[in-house]
């Protein structure tokens, strides 16, 4: 008898320790995979804080040196970086917040509102994602001028406030994860259709939307071709400066890596920060599930 027990002691052990393998198999990869991405990030770090030298040195340095600040001086005095990130902030944050909301706005028609047309238009606007953006910069180009906006941060803003991604994904989600039982009872309590927008479908729209606002912030920072053609060498964004930066005549590689470490600052702090806002969104939900 006691033999019996101690088998099943040993039989239950060996099955709750049979998920744990898995769960450090995952955590190895997860680990592996973020050292690996770090990496270019800390080597342009540790080249940013030395002189051209020690790109020929072998093996290569791995330890930062101590001409970082010197460095940054320069890139600050060679463009206007500062005005650079400036703009950038300025352009991804407000086209984060109009695509975040406006999004929002029309996954919230396209999925819980019945009219007319209602799926044509979705169909229309998804198969707009089908057409390169290359395709729309001559006529875009031609109403920025007839509009004088080149050279402006409108001409940056204005025609990406709201993107179809966005009103798909918002669409998507918003169908799955807001009931339509919780409308009509809004509905029913006198709540009108703005109001339930404000109250009841941003709320629940939280999790999707900070996704989608990190990653449009990150996609509109790391533009590239559209700010070159509508902005001048006087008032760039930070990727145009850091062409500048690499358009010498002689490639100045620790300069053009102090100015990326520079430009990717930024990009690591809103995901932090909207990291902590996705998960604490969804372990809501999952409580309120």
């Amino acid at each position: 008898m006691t033999g019996m027990t101690a088998g099943r002691t040993r039989g239950r052990t060996a099955r709750r320790g049979v998920p744990g393998a898995p769960r450090r198999l995952i955590y190895l990869t997860l680990t592996a995979v973020a050292f690996f991405s770090a990496i270019p990030l800390y080597y342009s770090v540790v080249v940013a804080s030395r002189d051209n030298a020690a790109l020929a040195e072998v093996p290569p340095p791995l330890v930062p040196g101590g001409n970082f600040f010197a460095n940054v001086a320069r890139v600050f005095d060679t463009v206007p970086f500062g005005l650079a990130l400036a703009n950038s902030v300025l352009v991804s944050g407000s086209i984060a917040l109009s695509v975040m909301f406006f999004s929002t706005l029309a996954g919230f028609a396209f999925a819980k509102l019945r009219f007319r047309g209602r799926n044509i238009l979705l169909l229309l606007t998804v198969a707009t994602m089908m057409v390169p953006a290359q395709l729309g910069i001559i006529p875009l180009y031609m109403l920025m001028v007839k509009l004088e906006w080149t050279g402006t941060m409108y001409a940056l803003i204005v025609p990406a406030m709201v993107s179809a991604f966005g009103v798909f994904f918002m669409t998507q989600y918003l169908s799955r994860a807001l009931p339509s039982e919780l409308l009509e009872a809004g509905r029913v309590d006198g709540c009108t259709t703005w109001g339930l927008f404000w109250h009841v479908v941003i709320p629940v729209a939280r999790p999707a939307a900070a996704v989608l606002g990190m990653l449009t912030f990150m996609s509109a920072w790391n533009d590239y071709f559209w700010p070159l053609v509508v902005l001048t060498p006087e008032n760039p964004t930070v990727q145009v400066a850091l062409s500048t930066l690499a358009a010498g005549y002689v490639n100045d590689y620790v300069l053009g890596l102090t100015g990326t470490a520079l430009g990717t600052l930024p990009l690591v702090v809103v995901f932090a920060l909207l990291g902590k806002q996705i998960i604490g969104g969804i372990m809501q939900g999952a409580v309120k599930g």
